[in-house]
């Protein structure tokens, strides 16, 4: 169960990325500059480095990511004021209808990947996830003896 129950988790997630992505596409943007926007939409102001976190990517790869969404003209750097050497990253006010067009992108795509199953099969399956999510989760706790 458990080798099967990953290996089913990663595949979904796997293909959502790939058909968001051929989705997305017709936007002019791919699933990682959503996943940067999005993720900018929500924590608007991190620096560079704390965005490459969110993002699972080395610093390198989320500086060259901004800087392609900075030459669209869909994010901008700005100085941190609490530090010289960091910037902060935000979003434009190009960058709002592209977020809306991919959100749209999203829900069609997810609403194709749940098509068969009744709304109370939605609600329990978001509601596992989310338990899921929050058994893996480490807590604050763990964190802190994860570190010293």
């Amino acid at each position: 169960m458990t080798e099967t129950l990953g290996f089913l988790m990663g595949d979904v997630s796997r293909l959502m990325r790939r058909r968001f992505d051929e989705r997305a596409r017709t936007t002019g943007a791919t699933g990682t500059q959503w996943r940067t926007l999005k993720i900018l939409e929500w924590r608007e102001g991190v620096n560079q480095g704390q965005l490459a976190e969110l993002l699972e990517v080395e610093p390198i790869t989320a500086c060259r990511m901004i800087d392609r969404l900075e030459e669209a003209g869909l994010v901008e750097r700005r100085r941190d004021p609490a530090d010289r050497r960091a910037w902060r990253i935000f979003l434009t006010d190009k960058a709002r209808p592209v977020l809306d067009d991919l959100r749209d992108v999203a829900s069609e795509m997810i609403e194709g990947a749940l098509q068969g199953l009744s709304a109370r099969q939605r609600d329990e399956l978001i509601g596992s996830l989310n338990a899921i999510r929050a058994n893996l989760t480490p807590t604050q706790e763990s964190k802190e003896a994860a570190n010293g």
